[in-house]
């Protein structure tokens, strides 16, 4: 008998089963994001729900996911909620644009945009559902540098910088609002494990160390000393309003 393959999705959903350990990293992105975010936000690549439960006190939150047992995992975690809507539905998918029927003034999109192989068309798509101003929330991996076995695995197209980022925002129609390098230690982290180690998972006792110890004092001192360097950028993009 064969041994069972695992897929690029498979590791991805064990990633985001590891990552419900890290509650005050998840808190951390949700108080990052929160001034950005409106009443009525689409979340690109739900996955399990760690970063939508944060969205649950909003009017109405479409989430939205490429992978059906994703997006039947989340109905399950959160039954009864009347302000979320589930969809399983692709960015790069031309439907998708048909989600400005319920009137978003926001999106979120934390560590999905890599995974997505031509995110041009993904911000464009993004862009088309909201209304001029409104604001699209992106985290996403820094340092191509960076890239090892876990981002091959887990289906990293690509890692970013700053310059990158700008180049993509202004061909998509977005302006960049905030722009900035977050997890200075998670910086110092992946390079072991995707250059020293050669670990091609993440590491539940890591995650842990991480969530417990070290999230606390990074948000103070990267709130205090915006840092020259990061695992991660977080990116506020604006939609420009049409040329008259």
């Amino acid at each position: 008998m064969k041994a069972a393959v695992s897929t690029t999705a498979d590791y991805t959903v064990r990633d985001q089963e590891r990552m419900r350990l890290a509650e005050r990293y998840f808190q951390w992105q949700s108080d990052l994001a929160a001034s950005a975010l409106g009443r009525r936000v689409v979340e690109i690549g739900c996955g399990l729900g760690n970063f939508t439960r944060y969205l649950l006190d909003r009017e109405s939150v479409i989430a939205t996911d490429i992978e059906p047992s994703c997006t039947a995992r989340l109905a399950a975690r959160f039954p009864d909620r009347a302000n979320l809507i589930i969809q399983t539905i692709d960015v790069l998918d031309p439907a998708f644009v048909s989600l400005a029927r319920h009137q978003p003034d926001s999106v979120v999109c934390l560590n999905v945009l890599e995974h997505v192989a031509d995110h041009a068309l993904a911000l464009r798509h993004m862009q088309a559902i909201l209304p001029a101003g409104g604001q699209a929330v992106l985290i996403v991996p820094a340092f191509e540098s960076l890239y090892g076995p876990i981002d091959r695995l887990l289906g990293h197209y690509r890692r970013y910088s700053k310059e990158s980022l700008h180049q993509l925002a202004a061909a998509t129609g977005f302006r960049v609002r905030t722009l900035r390098f977050m997890n200075t230690v998670g910086f110092c982290g992946w390079w072991v494990n995707a250059h020293i180690l050669r670990r091609t998972e993440q590491s539940e006792s890591q995650i842990r160390v991480f969530d417990r110890y070290l999230v606390p004092l990074l948000r103070r001192v990267e709130t205090a000393l915006p840092p020259p360097f990061g695992q991660s950028l977080f990116v506020i993009l604006e939609k420009k309003a049409p040329a008259r």
